[in-house]
């Protein structure tokens, strides 16, 4: 029997929020075994409900929603989304510099596709969203990872960007706020980054699908409302502000000039309109939703379910010797530390592997999301409290006597910076 491998184009691809671990966790649950799984920032696993007046506009969008839309979308919808940028300081958006999609996940890839040439080099951050770093290596393209500075509350290490930067480099991606630390960058940070994208000609991708979930009054800021003489591609979504992430509905948003990269955007338009369109009756909730955001600012707020889930699951690392973390101020993720030489880690594949088996709690390497150490790993805190605390009691005991020894080797997942 002749076995059909996978294309060889998957062989450095890798996503690991499902991935090799998850697979044994499902193997676990088929079963019998209840799993937590706090992998993935999905909140309607965890009982969070879409604001009223989104259902209503799928209710009202219903009849309407039979045909395709134009490939970039509904003219309406485009038309608030605009409309959000502009006043979010990005001059100029028109509905035409709006494309709709699947979520972000699918406006990545077509991003991507469009860009990269086989050995043209594109920056992401480490740690990262994986999805960026397996779209741009399915592209064909090079992924150069500059680092984020847990120290400097992970915000983008500067002077690595620019060691990173080659004559082969093409673009910059900054995820803000981020995933999986949590983080908002400081605008100044921004502003440094923009330097060099304008230094280097670089595109900057800027993926702020969480810019509606900052807590602790702090201020997002779009990258591309300082970059007006930049080319910016900056993408977000209803998935997590509005707790929809199964309604499939984002976007990217097209700023600066684009005399440049006319031959860029005339291949975004090809790979748009190749996938016909996005979603319709998702399409009908943006209008309503971008006007209606009172639901997810009370979550975020001191005795809203999000503040306060955040906050417990922080005092509850605070209990736990050799774990540490720098507090997050947006999203639903925390990116702790193991003390490696403590707890003698080699491999964090491993260790997630291991604490599944014996808690029955599903976690995500920090390898999975690129960062070069094996000694991260990323909780998300979307289930209610006493399920929260649970867990990190779970995993206080289980690192009371976990060590791990030169054999554990064969786990580690290697990265290239």
């Amino acid at each position: 029997m002749t076995l059909t491998p996978k294309s060889s184009k998957l062989f450095n691809v890798a996503y690991d929020v499902r991935g090799p671990v998850v697979d044994e966790a499902m193997r676990m649950e088929k079963e019998g075994t209840q799993i937590l799984k706090l992998n993935i920032g999905n909140p309607g696993s965890f009982g969070f409900k879409a604001p009223q007046e989104v259902l209503d506009a799928v209710e009202n969008g219903l009849v309407e929603s039979e045909g395709y839309s134009d490939s970039k979308g509904l003219l309406e919808t485009r038309e608030a989304i605009a409309a959000y940028h502009r006043d979010k300081g990005i001059e100029k958006v028109t509905a035409d510099d709006i494309y709709t999609g699947n979520g972000v996940s699918e406006l990545i890839q077509i991003c991507m596709m469009a860009l990269l040439d086989h050995d043209d080099e594109i920056l992401i951050p480490a740690p990262d969203y994986p999805l960026w770093t397996a779209m741009a290596t399915l592209a064909g393209g090079n992924v150069r990872h500059y680092l984020c500075d847990e120290k400097s509350n992970w915000n983008p290490d500067i002077a690595d960007i620019k060691k990173k930067i080659t004559s082969k480099t093409k673009a910059i991606v900054i995820i803000n706020p981020n995933n999986p630390t949590g983080v908002v960058y400081s605008e100044d940070i921004l502003k440094e980054i923009v330097k060099i994208a304008r230094e280097h000609e670089l595109i900057i991708f800027s993926d702020e699908i969480y810019d509606r979930i900052c807590m602790d009054d702090v201020k997002h800021t779009s990258i591309a409302s300082l970059a007006p003489d930049l080319f910016c591609i900056t993408l977000n979504g209803l998935s997590k502000s509005h707790l929809i992430a199964g309604y499939r509905i984002a976007w990217m948003c097209l700023s600066g000039p684009k005399i440049s990269v006319r031959g860029y955007i005339e291949g975004l338009n090809m790979m748009s309109s190749m996938r016909l369109c996005s979603n319709v009756l998702a399409q009908h909730t943006v209008p309503a939703a971008l006007k209606h955001t009172e639901e997810m600012k009370k979550l975020i707020m001191p005795g809203g379910r999000i503040y306060e889930q955040r906050e417990a699951v922080c005092r509850a690392m605070d209990k736990i010797d050799g774990l540490t973390y720098v507090k997050p101020q947006a999203a639903f993720y925390v990116f702790p530390k193991l003390d490696a030489q403590r707890f003698g880690i080699v491999s964090d594949e491993k260790f997630v592997y291991d604490f599944l088996k014996k808690e029955h709690v599903l976690l995500v390497r920090g390898g999975g999301f690129h960062w070069p150490e094996p000694d991260h790993f990323r909780i998300v805190y979307l289930p209610e409290i006493p399920v929260l605390e649970e867990a990190i009691a779970k995993l206080g005991n289980f690192l009371q006597d976990y060590r791990q020894d030169e054999s554990d080797q064969q786990y580690i997942f290697k990265h290239q910076l």
